[in-house]
């Protein structure tokens, strides 16, 4: 039985729709206003708000104040008048990266943790963040719904590679032109598979398993991974945005998981949870 001209022509037109609104770089911008149209997730930020502003201007404060004039001074040698816009993009990223390994290392980790397994909750995924956490379905939202974890649970690991990588590739912004876009695609490129860390915990990956995940989906994480570093840079929501950016790597991973579910249903039942520090 062949399909009706019409259906077919509207069947041709929702692909590539589909396609661009599944890309990997929109999802740290549908967490942003997923956020927003979600109250329930608010006290997450709440109870981290105060702190993340005042250690955000007190850091950018002092690397705008002490070494920004001397940093354009010395782009100025090679990049003349776009020496001061490359100097702001230098100085916003070793604030986020001073402000990510400060605030990441002592107070937001669990926060996007909660606000992983919340989303996944909401997606229906109930039973994979059971694997890790009690879950009570009489809760009156996702989030309240999420007891202590029985484990030590991180969003994403503390990374010395990814710090020192990172502090490797600022000096590209001294390139001109091509020089920050650059930083931000390699950065991006390692530091994407970072943000569905607990996405592979849940699922049980060993090592391996998790670099072949990471390989077959490389370039969408590498534009995951740019589109929130490009948001972290922002002065002074940086850190709002490292919680939304971990709404938006849920939000991705429960279409991967659904995805998943679909091709081999018998998979529905995650594998036992073991939180190993590979």
């Amino acid at each position: 039985m062949s399909t009706p001209p019409d259906q077919g022509r509207a069947r041709f037109l929702a692909r590539p729709a589909r396609y661009i609104t599944s890309a990997s770089w929109l999802y740290p911008l549908k967490g942003l206003f997923y956020f927003i149209r979600h109250p329930f997730l608010w006290p997450l930020l709440r109870a981290r708000l105060l702190p993340c502003f005042l250690l955000s201007i007190f850091v950018l404060a002092n690397l705008f104040i002490w070494t920004y004039l001397p940093q354009v001074a010395f782009l100025a040698i090679f990049h003349g008048p776009a020496a001061w816009l490359n100097g702001t993009f230098l100085v916003l990223g070793e604030g986020a990266a001073i402000v990510a390994l400060l605030f990441e290392a002592f107070f937001v980790d669990e926060s996007q943790v909660d606000m992983f397994d919340a989303i996944l909750v909401e997606k229906g995924f109930e039973d994979l963040v059971a694997t890790t956490r009690p879950v009570n379905p009489e809760a009156p939202n996702s989030l309240k719904r999420l007891g202590k974890p029985r484990r030590s649970s991180v969003y994403a690991p503390f990374s010395l590679r990814q710090i020192v990588e990172f502090i490797i590739l600022l000096p590209l912004n001294f390139i001109p032109i091509a020089g920050v876009p650059l930083f931000l695609l390699l950065t991006g490129y390692r530091a994407g598979p970072f943000h569905h860390w607990r996405y592979y915990k849940l699922l049980g990956l060993s090592k391996k398993e998790r670099n072949a995940f990471i390989r077959k989906r490389r370039w969408q994480y590498m534009w995951f991974g740019t589109v929130s570093l490009m948001l972290q840079l922002v002065p002074v929501l940086s850190m709002f945005f490292l919680l939304t950016t971990a709404t938006g790597a849920a939000l991705w991973a429960a279409r991967l998981e659904g995805e998943r579910r679909m091709v081999d249903p018998q998979q529905a039942q995650p594998p036992e949870y073991i939180d190993d520090p590979a």
